[in-house]
């Protein structure tokens, strides 16, 4: 019984209920909100079923919700509504949930899981019959249910162009119009794009365009080949109906090479005429103009972006070489300037690299960017970042939006825009923003590990597991470390350690003393204060000179209650511009300093106020 109230009782405070007392193996809960009830309902019984999965533990609950007014007694609520929520719970299956007709009328259309009607009950006591719903869960078998309209044929998916050249060292260049292209696609406001990160995984496929489609949730698929002999190029595409599995759409191009801005430009346009959707006179200027006149330049920013894509911090210092080089063929260039400052954001996030003069890079080279095409939604993107790591929120908001509205489908901008409207508490816009990511960039790690961090923020730690698992599947090792988190949050210790020494694993190569951060870590999940006070001195040693995240130090000194420490470190963390420090409206170590005149101050200088 300890066990199981260990396990549930955060569940019930992450979800907004309030406690009001045990009754033998039984809890009374009450909410604000119906749907809060059935979400922090569902996440109990997904945590339990994890249990039994992991260990085959047979702990099984059943809960029962009813919507209806209530009156305080003392420390008790009292009431018919009560009385009803207790006589609905025994109808619910084991690792079941049954809810009355009244949260089924508030929550049927907010909710991700169906809803099974188990007609009208009479219950004990209760003067009527009662109408009931059970929860079907994901792991239960499912009525049969209507098939789902097929994705629109304006949702596309742009395949990697195979390179058909004989010399192998072109593949940049193939994989560089497959970018352009999806550029120049996705600037159609009629059409929603696949981002690139989740298509380059069908580079060689041997998979059908169904498949993919199914995969992708996309209702047409463009793919092609890229052939380079001396100053010749040969370019084939063909647009399929994925539901139908028909050519909408086949061209060959022969061209000489310098041509390849005219064949993007065909294609883009063609794309959009077989979809039948209207291009716009401002985005047909924008398809048709040409980013540079220089061959040399062009080339070389295709290999700068092969290389950036790989995100190494080699590759990455080659990359910014490459669009140096691109500028300096072409100083007009401006998707070269881009390159450059988006390399420099990378090394500064990414890898912790000359964070001062990085930024400062990043945005001398956006603006001259800016300067040259003010309506390139790649660099006010990337501005928008620049200007959240100096704390400016209302620019980078400003800058978002921009961006979205020159290229809706651009994953990033919604994903970067979703952490801005996160520090600011903006919950549902924050929400909007990153499932719209997610929908532009399904196979996404960063994206899906991104997705998990607003539920990670809302303390429903349970849903944002389920979203930390898709990110590792898809191949983030980095988010070990959350998941950890959300582990030790919900007090499954076994199930932290596992995922803690994976993220140590992942880290030990590029940062030596992480493991002594988990051990902390590890203490502060666990609630061993003397443990942490005796790491704490060499922990703080290793983040000066790793120049680790300030604001976990914070945290940790907040958490054993030395307040004036935590600020000292929070000042640090602001000195140094550190993203993190955003999101302290929503760190669960700081709801004790709400009130301190330090907190309110640090929240003005943050624009956050």
């Amino acid at each position: 019984m300890e066990e199981h109230r260990n396990i549930i009782r955060p569940l019930f405070a992450s979800h907004g209920g309030r406690e009001i007392k045990t009754i033998g193996d039984a809890f009374l809960v009450e909410f604000s909100s119906a749907l809060d009830a059935v979400l922090c309902s569902i996440a109990i019984q997904q945590i339990m079923h994890d249990r039994k999965v992991a260990r085959g533990d047979a702990l099984s609950l059943r809960v029962g919700i009813h919507l209806g007014d209530v009156m305080e007694g003392g420390n008790d609520i009292l009431g018919d509504a009560v009385n009803i929520a207790s006589r609905i719970e025994p109808l619910a299956e084991p690792g079941g949930v049954c809810i009355s007709g009244e949260v089924y009328s508030q929550v049927r259309n907010k909710c991700d899981l169906p809803f099974v009607s188990l007609g009208e009950k009479p219950l004990k006591n209760v003067t009527a019959p009662i109408s009931v719903y059970a929860v079907r869960m994901p792991w239960e078998g499912s009525t049969p249910q209507p098939m789902a309209a097929p994705p629109s044929p304006s949702r596309i998916a742009i395949l990697p162009f195979a390179n058909f050249s004989p010399d192998p060292n072109d593949e940049y260049f193939a994989d560089g119009i497959t970018d352009e292209i999806i550029s120049a696609v996705a600037g159609i406001s009629g059409l929603s794009v696949i981002s690139r990160t989740s298509v380059m995984g069908y580079k060689g496929t041997t998979k059908n365009v169904k498949e993919i489609g199914r995969e992708l949730d996309v209702g047409s698929v463009l793919e092609g080949s890229f052939k380079k002999a001396g100053d010749k190029i040969r370019v084939t595409t063909q647009l399929i109906d994925v539901a139908r599995d028909k050519h909408l759409w086949v061209q060959n191009y022969d061209r000489n090479f310098d041509d390849i801005f005219e064949v993007q430009c065909d294609v883009a346009k063609q794309v959009a005429e077989a979809l039948r959707v209207r291009i716009l006179s401002h985005e047909v200027e924008r398809i048709e103009r040409k980013p540079t006149a220089s061959t040399a330049a062009h080339s070389l920013y295709l290999r700068g972006r092969f290389l950036w894509n790989k995100r190494g911090i080699d590759d990455l210092k080659k990359a910014a070489e490459c669009f140096e080089q691109a500028t300096r063929e072409d100083p007009g260039f401006s998707l070269g300037y881009v390159g450059q400052a988006d390399c420099a954001v990378l090394l500064r996030s990414n890898w912790n690299i000359d964070p001062a003069v990085n930024l400062t890079k990043a945005k001398a080279m956006v603006e001259m960017a800016l300067r040259l095409d003010p309506e390139l939604a790649e660099a006010h993107t990337t501005k928008g970042f620049v200007l959240r790591e100096e704390y400016n929120l209302n620019g980078a908001e400003e800058e978002y939006r921009r961006a979205i509205e020159l290229r809706p489908s651009y994953a990033t901008a919604h994903q970067w825009y979703f952490w801005i409207l996160r520090s600011e508490l903006r919950w549902e816009e924050a929400l909007r923003e990153i499932e719209r990511a997610a929908e532009l960039d399904p196979l996404s790690p960063i994206i899906s590990q991104n997705h998990g961090d607003y539920y990670f923020s809302r303390r429903e730690y349970a849903k944002a597991l389920e979203l930390y698992r898709k990110a590792l599947e898809l191949g983030s090792a980095e988010v070990h470390g959350p998941m950890a988190a959300a582990y030790g949050l919900m007090k499954m210790y076994e199930e932290m350690r596992r995922e803690a020494e994976a993220y140590a694993l992942t880290m030990e190569s590029v940062f030596p003393g992480v493991r002594t951060f988990v051990d902390a870590y590890g203490a502060y999940f666990e609630d061993d204060k003397e443990a942490l006070r005796k790491l704490l001195p060499e922990l703080e040693t290793l983040a000066l000179k790793f120049n680790v995240n300030a604001t976990g130090i914070a945290d940790l000194h907040f958490y054993i209650g030395d307040n004036d420490k935590g600020f000292e470190w929070l000042e640090l963390s602001y000195s140094r511009r550190e993203s993190s420090l955003l999101d302290i409206q929503w760190d669960r170590d700081l709801d004790h300093i709400r009130t301190d005149p330090r907190y309110l101050d640090l929240l003005k200088r943050l624009g956050l106020d």
